[in-house]
């Protein structure tokens, strides 16, 4: 009998619904890319978590500039098109 997980996503605590927007990346050079989710608050505080360990943060900084900096040093590269909070109020 096959199980499916239903536990929920502990990043739902980690950003204790403060966010503003989240960005998606992805690692192209990889088949299938690997994807990492960035999520900025309204203090412009950004943390970068991955999906693929439990959304453990892999990256924080105090900036957007930062994180996008880290990111691009790793060969990530965006997912055209943000999330904005405020969109799905």
């Amino acid at each position: 009998m096959q199980t499916t997980n239903t536990t929920s996503s502990p990043a739902q605590d980690q950003v204790k619904n403060n966010w503003e927007f989240t960005e998606v990346w992805i690692d192209p050079m990889l088949s299938p890319p690997y994807i990492l989710l960035l999520l900025c608050d309204s203090q412009d505080n950004c943390q970068v978590y991955d999906p693929a360990q439990e959304y453990k943060i892999v990256f924080s900084g105090n900036d957007y500039n930062a994180a996008k900096l880290w990111l691009l040093e790793d060969e990530y590269e965006p997912i055209e098109g943000r999330l904005l909070a405020a969109e799905l109020v």
